[in-house]
């Protein structure tokens, strides 16, 4: 009975080595196992595993998409225009042994601490090589494309893989005194500006098309009225030919006949409106015909 004791103390003591010699990873972690500080193992793949007790410690990692957000981040275009931009990076831990060592002690916050610079001086140098247009058309995915790569040269010294860097808003900061001009009203205004010198040299250009089409179509009249009247003049002339043809005819055949319709004509001519009064000599050779009549 004595012995009962301490055979219930050797198998608590076997127990308890027995559950600190073994230890679980989830699905969705990593582990590293130290000794004395000491990292010996990485990368612990989830399932059931040993370590030595009281000697060795585990500490496990979450390997899935972490992601790491900042707010009105101020950077300079190529233009010199100040922008105010939100981001956020998605990213995982891709070699835990070094991502424990350099996190100090696998810190998130560290991690982060020592990512930031690094994200933010591939976007600066982004930016600074942009326009605020060359931003805004090529969109906020298209815009941090090619940033990754670089992002990942520093990131790997951290045990960290980025995925992906996304730009949320890009935005101009508002932050004029009282009584200047804050940046919106400049940008605004050069926009402003932009758009009245285009106004004005598509008005000039219209202006110019217009009197272009003007003198064409001017000339292109002179030249109908040219043709018409050189057309009008030949056609009189031949009119003209063809009435003294038939008037010369018609001499030829009958002068006295002709004379008097030449006279009737002048009769016509002069008397039309039935308001004219004529003074002249009764003998004069234009009432001929009227003497014959009263004769």
């Amino acid at each position: 009975m004595r012995q009962l004791p301490n055979i219930l103390i050797a198998a608590a003591l076997a127990i308890l080595l027995l559950m600190g010699s073994v230890f679980t990873v989830d699905q969705t972690d990593t582990a590293i196992v130290l000794r004395l500080g000491e990292v010996v193992r990485e990368d612990v793949q989830p399932g059931l595993r040993f370590k030595v007790p009281l000697i060795e410690t585990v500490r496990t990692f979450d390997r899935r998409l972490l992601t790491m957000t900042a707010d009105n981040k101020r950077y300079l275009t190529s233009e010199q225009q100040d922008v105010q931009v939100d981001y956020f990076v998605a990213w995982r831990i891709e070699n835990v042994a070094q991502y424990y060592r350099a996190a100090g002690g696998g810190i998130e916050s560290q991690a982060i601490t020592r990512l930031s610079p690094i994200v933010e001086g591939a976007l600066r140098s982004l930016i600074n090589r942009s326009t605020l247009r060359q931003l805004a058309e090529a969109g906020r995915r298209d815009s941090t494309a090619g940033l990754i790569d670089e992002i990942n040269k520093g990131a790997a010294t951290l045990g960290i893989q980025v995925a992906d860097v996304r730009i949320k808003r890009i935005d101009l900061p508002d932050d004029g005194a009282s009584g200047t001009e804050s940046v919106l009203d400049r940008v605004f205004n050069r926009m402003r500006a932009d758009r009245e010198e285009v106004a004005t040299r598509t008005r000039a250009e219209g202006n110019e098309r217009a009197e272009k089409i003007r003198a064409e179509a001017d000339q292109q009249a002179q030249v109908i009225l040219a043709n018409a009247e050189r057309d009008a003049a030949k056609i009189r002339g031949e009119g003209d030919a063809k009435a003294a043809e038939i008037y010369a005819g018609a001499y030829g055949k009958d002068a006295e006949f002709y004379a008097f319709h030449r006279s009737l004509e002048a009769y016509r001519g002069a008397l039309a409106d039935g308001k004219t009064t004529l003074v002249l000599d009764p003998d004069s050779e234009f009432f001929e015909y009227f003497e014959q009549a009263r004769r």
